[in-house]
């Protein structure tokens, strides 16, 4: 039985059941990069965004993942530093899921919510219901992996956008990814250089954002992951040949890199060739007042309001032109915008929303996942 709480009109857990009191909740996080992540990863940023905004709310949350944490919640560690030189094997995964899943059998908690691939293998042996916010696209193997788990996981879509592909799985609500907008440096002034961050693989199109950048006659700066051999293949076949005076690699940002290159640049470039589900770079630069120039797939018409907190365009083509048209807009609206539809006090209780509603049915149909 696929089961659906509903979601409002702007994508969020509509609340079945009235339940304010405190929740012990564990939150499982991949085991690729600490939290929050020195780095890439937005999973990872995501996960200590939403972990601290679930704390201020008053619930107690015991955070399970690799390396060391800045969180206040209680942490409880598998593996000692994360493999991040590993990600693309499947070893560390499923080694990560099993140390989790031992941890979790020993926690006195109300709800589990899973970030990972592996870890929702692990829901079915629990009493305690198990969360899942769904971070990839589920037109595929994901969809089909959910599919099968059934009732025995609950689903989260991060867009509109996304559970559009897969309709059917157990989805028990929405809830957009945001991020702590106080974290971010807010500047009006911006300079005459358009950036790109992100992973390098082609669907990140980090490519055409060198194109339109050198069509617009601006000067681009890319700050991306480049680990996995297939981000090798990429960047020596399409990046490395189009850099130049004009278009510089900076390397992987870290935090504080990356929080400063967006409140300077004169725009974000996002343009993806996939239906990607949700981009959290997007808030991010917005957050900081740097509108975002992006190609129109997946969650992107959800996230950037067009002509006001950046331009979506339907072709490369269109690119160049957006690029100097995002002069006139405000810095203000995009920083607004975040602060009213992304900001992490809305993630958290959206989540805690959708805790409540899946604690409140799992314990009317005591043994079972399903109602």
């Amino acid at each position: 039985m696929t089961t659906s709480f509903g979601v409002s009109r702007l994508g969020r857990p509509l609340r079945h059941a009235a339940d304010s009191r405190r929740l012990r909740i564990a939150m499982v996080a991949p085991p690729w990069s600490e939290v929050p992540p020195r780095g890439y990863g937005g999973i990872e940023s995501m996960i200590f965004d939403l972990v601290g905004g679930l704390m201020r709310l008053g619930h107690d949350v015991t955070l399970i993942g690799a390396g060391r944490t800045t969180s206040k919640a209680s942490f409880l560690r598998t593996y000692r530093r994360a493999p991040s030189e590993r990600i693309g094997e499947s070893m560390p995964e499923v080694l990560h899921t099993a140390m989790a899943s031992r941890i979790l059998s020993r926690l006195d908690v109300d709800i589990v919510h899973d970030h990972t691939l592996a870890g929702p293998l692990t829901a079915e042996g629990r009493a305690t219901p198990t969360v899942v916010t769904c971070h990839g696209t589920v037109d595929g193997e994901l969809g089909e992996y959910y599919r099968t788990l059934g009732d025995g996981i609950f689903l989260v879509s991060i867009s509109v956008a996304q559970r559009t592909f897969a309709p059917d799985l157990n989805w028990v609500g929405q809830v957009y990814n945001a991020v702590d907008t106080r974290m971010y440096p807010f500047t009006e002034r911006k300079e005459d250089w358009v950036l790109w961050i992100g992973r390098f693989a082609g669907d990140k199109g980090a490519h055409l954002a060198i194109d339109a950048a050198r069509a617009a006659g601006r000067r681009i700066v890319l700050a991306g992951k480049l680990v996995e051999p297939t981000e090798h293949a990429y960047f020596d076949e399409h990046i490395r040949p189009r850099l130049g005076p004009d278009a510089r690699y900076d390397g992987e940002a870290n935090v504080v890199r990356k929080r400063q290159l967006m409140a300077a640049a004169r725009c974000l470039m996002f343009p993806i060739t996939w239906q990607e589900p949700f981009g959290l770079v997007m808030i991010e630069a917005m957050a900081c007042g740097t509108p975002v120039v992006a190609l129109g797939l997946g969650s992107v018409p959800e996230v950037v309001v067009d002509g006001v907190t950046g331009f979506i365009r339907h072709s490369p083509n269109e690119l160049p032109a957006a690029i100097e048209a995002v002069g006139e807009l405000r810095p203000r609206d995009s920083r607004s915008h975040v602060e009213r539809e992304f900001d992490v006090t809305t993630m958290a209780a959206g989540y805690e929303r959708v805790y409540h509603d899946v604690v409140a049915h799992s314990t009317a149909l005591p043994g079972s996942h399903t109602y």
